[in-house]
């Protein structure tokens, strides 16, 4: 009896998941920078949540003109590269690659780091320059990669995207784990070229850079989530990706 009713459900849990599938197969474009890494591996979860559900997905990765090293080496160089960020400098960007028309897409993710509480050099040189011709009509989920104090970036992000007239129904927003005032000292420290998490006296309170496995765990589990909504034609402003790693 057990058995038969393990086996009723898988199959009521299998058509469930039929059900979702049915219909057109939804397409994502990711459009993002990366600059220490971090931006690249929760975007590889999230894809993997994404795939789980057979969403197709495709990237386009910003290119800047002349390459950006990370860490930059030394203490004065990333003083003026905070300076630059803060003050919102553009970093040129290559051409961007041969993809499909933005229009062929159910969904374009935008992802990158926050610069000085703002978006990346390359994403804002990508939006003055393409913004209008890819984002105009299409909706856009900004996924956001910080050490914290991610809202100011969010905001001047969405106004930007919806001045290029894309729908913006929601944000993914994940910071550091660690607590301050020790991961601001810490990505300084990693910027200029330390490895702070290796200094005795500091990894004490600052294990690690970036981000934790449970937040890349996460990243899979909306997804799962944005591919469940895609597959259902659900609006994407009722999902909930606020969570305690999440949250600044």
């Amino acid at each position: 009896m057990i058995e038969s009713h393990l086996t009723r459900k898988g199959m009521e849990l299998q058509k469930q998941k039929e059900g979702i599938m049915a219909g057109k197969t939804p397409r994502v474009l990711i459009i993002f920078f990366s600059f220490s890494g971090q931006t690249s591996g929760i975007l590889s979860q999230l894809a993997a949540g994404l795939k789980e559900l057979d969403v197709e997905v495709d990237y386009e990765k910003l290119r800047p003109m002349k390459p950006m090293r990370f860490p930059v080496g030394n203490v004065f160089s990333t003083f003026v590269l905070m300076l630059t960020t803060f003050l919102r400098f553009r970093v040129p960007i290559q051409d961007l690659s041969s993809t499909p028309d933005s229009r062929d897409y159910d969904l374009i993710i935008l992802a990158g780091p926050t610069w000085s509480y703002n978006p990346s050099g390359p994403v804002l040189s990508m939006l003055d320059r393409d913004g209008k011709r890819i984002f105009c009509g299409q909706t856009v989920l900004p996924l956001i990669s910080c050490r914290g104090y991610w809202r100011f970036h969010w905001y001047g992000l969405r106004a930007l995207l919806k001045k290029c007239r894309a729908e913006v129904p929601n944000v993914v927003a994940f910071s550091h784990p660690m607590k301050e005032p020790w991961r601001t000292i810490g990505v300084f420290l990693k910027i200029a070229g330390k490895n702070p998490e290796r200094l005795k006296i500091f990894s004490r309170v600052y294990s690690r850079y970036g981000h934790s496995k449970e937040q890349r765990d996460e990243a899979w589990r909306f997804g799962m989530q944005i591919g469940e909504a895609l597959r259902r034609s659900r609006s994407l402003s009722k999902l909930d990706f606020r969570t305690p790693k999440a949250l600044p």
